[in-house]
């Protein structure tokens, strides 16, 4: 049965694609005072909008470092057919003046979710949280073959969208291992239903 362009249909076991009915949230409300230190230990059951507010501003995660690979490039440039010789011919690239073939910029940004879901914030119990856009896109330094990257994520906005529905801005900075200035400066929206 489809409802909502959502479909039962074949989904590994134990996952149901359905739209959540209506009923009671599952999170308890808190009032207690939070950094993004003391979210790690925190119980995602408890974290709710109005203890997100008292986040804005603050770093809620760090990712862990994740290597890039000629081999991660290429499979994204057969994915997007984005085959500039830049990204793949590794001998052509390392004649030019960057000296070696880089990742996709949209690459990186495709990895947002990866060094996200490793947040205390990516267990928090809702009926749905999605991708909504992106601000501010900044790709600053360019990432080889190689390199060491990973995201530092502070919690920018916080706006009520109608009963239970919030969006949330998320500064993510995409640092490189050994060089002071980052890969990419993007503002991630999300729609978060709780």
């Amino acid at each position: 049965m489809a409802r909502d362009g959502w479909s039962d249909g074949p989904v590994k076991p134990g996952v149901s694609l359905a739209w959540p009915e209506p009923g009671p949230v599952e999170v308890q409300m808190s009032d207690e005072k939070i950094s993004g230190n003391s979210l790690q230990g925190m119980d995602e059951k408890k974290i709710k909008p109005r203890l997100l507010k008292k986040m804005l501003g603050q770093e809620f995660c760090l990712s862990d470092w994740l290597t890039m690979t000629q081999d991660r490039i290429n499979a994204f440039a057969d994915c997007t057919e984005d085959h500039q010789w830049i990204h793949v011919d590794v001998e052509r690239a390392s004649r030019s003046p960057l000296k070696s073939t880089i990742a996709h910029g949209f690459l990186l940004l495709s990895l947002l979710p990866h060094f996200l879901a490793q947040s205390p914030l990516a267990r928090i119990k809702v009926r749905m949280i999605f991708n909504y856009g992106l601000d501010r896109i900044r790709f600053i330094q360019p990432v080889r073959p190689g390199d060491r990257i990973r995201n530092r994520a502070v919690l920018k906005e916080i706006k009520r969208k109608g009963f239970r529905r919030w969006l949330v801005k998320i500064e993510n900075t995409l640092e490189i291992d050994g060089n002071p200035k980052p890969a990419l400066v993007a503002e991630l929206l999300v729609f978060v239903i709780f």
